[in-house]
């Protein structure tokens, strides 16, 4: 089990899921806190889940309104990074340019991915820890070699 639960994790680091912030976090678990990193990505995915609905509510005005979506973004943007979630925060790195550029079908198209990287990523994510909580607590706070 804690082969696979390994694996798990080295994969999505090899597939660009996941980048170095995920293993600092991993870190910062112990005995005391042995969910840290689970509660963590619990509640980046419901503040993320707040976010997306207020940027499809700003996309489905028709009127758009770049700087408020640049900032719904950068929100998005900085609760990805802070859990490591590399393609959702490079995705959201593109929608922010194109608020930039003032490119509303550059943001809708981005935004469908930025969107699919988060689903994806929370259903894998959703598989590693459930996994690792039938490993037992110290397996989510080792490093894999």
């Amino acid at each position: 089990m804690q082969r696979q639960v390994a694996l798990i994790k080295q994969s999505l680091f090899d597939q660009g899921y996941l980048d170095e912030q995920f293993m600092e976090l991993e870190e910062l678990q112990d005995d005391v806190n042995p969910n840290f990193v689970e509660e963590v990505a619990t509640l980046y995915f419901k503040d993320s889940a707040r976010l997306i609905n207020s940027i499809d509510q700003a996309l489905e005005r028709g009127s758009f309104d770049f700087n408020r979506l640049d900032n719904y973004m950068h929100q998005f943007k900085g609760s990805s990074t802070s859990i490591g979630a590399s393609k959702v925060k490079t995705e959201c790195t593109m929608f922010r340019e194109y608020c930039r550029m003032g490119n509303a079908e550059g943001c809708l198209r981005t935004f469908q991915q930025v969107k699919k990287e988060h689903a994806t990523l929370r259903k894998k994510l959703e598989h590693y820890f459930q996994l690792a909580r039938q490993a037992g607590p110290k397996e989510t706070a080792r490093r894999s070699k």
